[in-house]
């Protein structure tokens, strides 16, 4: 039942919830990103317990979501500029920059092996889109699918990567 109210929602209010999030974002990619964590933050919380008016909420989580990127991109934007080169060169130690690399490493194998893991559609849309940077119409028309599908593949992509690899996160 709760996928079907997802659908329903996204039907409903996909373009809507768009418009508001590149509004809120100012960014075509960041409003997209943030699309799909709202509907993936829905999913979740329809699984947990009943909502009473749901496009509200989706609306609510949807500002949530742009709010939270938004201190996101402003916390990163100043942690980086704060960091020059010669600063670079004091922090990072050797022996710690090689247990860094190993862990990546680690974590990179289990990200490509849940990524291998999904349905041959869905791993081909999610590579698309993350990887090669296309947007989800781009990808719908070279695949010949809907723009809705895409999204679709990619809410499920999303969710099987997060399940596999929840401890990355």
């Amino acid at each position: 039942m709760q996928p079907t109210l997802i659908e329903t929602l996204h039907r409903s209010e996909g373009v809507r919830l768009r418009r508001f999030l590149l509004r809120l974002l100012g960014s075509p990619d960041a409003a997209a990103d943030a699309h799909q964590e709202t509907y993936l933050r829905m999913l979740g919380a329809v699984s947990r317990a009943p909502v009473e008016h749901p496009s509200a909420f989706l609306f609510q989580v949807a500002n949530n979501v742009a709010l939270r990127m938004r201190n996101r991109h402003r916390l990163e934007g100043t942690l980086f500029q704060a960091v020059t080169d010669g600063d670079l060169a004091e922090i990072v130690d050797g022996s710690a920059m090689l247990e860094r690399q190993v862990i990546a490493r680690q974590d990179l194998r289990r990200l490509a092996a849940a990524i291998d893991a999904l349905p041959p559609r869905c791993r081909e849309v999610f590579l698309l889109v993350r990887f090669e940077g296309l947007s989800n119409g781009e990808v719908a028309s070279r695949l010949g699918i809907t723009r809705n599908m895409v999204e679709k593949h990619l809410i499920k992509a999303l969710l099987h990567c997060r399940r596999r690899c929840a401890d990355l996160l």
